[in-house]
């Protein structure tokens, strides 16, 4: 769900703005519910992004030693990554891929449509496992 395979700018435009956002709002308590450590967290997370040597980060080349199914979901609206990590994972992979594009959804599928989502998964599963 919501899979990067390599940097967007949209990806670094979001995260610029969230680390803006954690640092004036509180999105610090917000994650407190999730993280022992929020501000640690966030940051181990942004700064990497952020980092410019980072842009480069590209992880393409390992795609065709996966040869499993592979069902790659991604939210029409995620402000981290757009239908072209998707389209990027279905040329590299060797095995079978089917990509689902979810409408109203942003970077949690799972969150945003949980059922679109549930059922999918549900769906992919039973078709290859019975």
């Amino acid at each position: 769900m919501a899979p990067h395979v390599f940097v967007e700018s949209v990806c670094v435009s979001s995260i610029a703005k969230a680390k803006q956002d954690f640092e004036s709002t509180d999105l610090a308590a917000r994650l407190a519910k999730y993280h022992r450590d929020p501000r640690k967290t966030f940051h181990l997370w942004a700064d990497a992004w952020l980092d410019p040597q980072f842009l480069q980060w590209n992880i393409e080349e390992y795609l065709p030693g996966i040869c499993c199914p592979v069902l790659a979901i991604q939210g029409r609206d995620d402000e981290y990554g757009t239908m072209e990590q998707l389209e990027r994972i279905r040329r590299g992979v060797r095995g079978p891929c089917e990509l689902l594009e979810l409408a109203a959804c942003g970077h949690a599928p799972f969150r945003d449509q949980p059922q679109a989502t549930l059922a999918a998964l549900t769906r992919f599963i039973h078709e290859r496992c019975g």
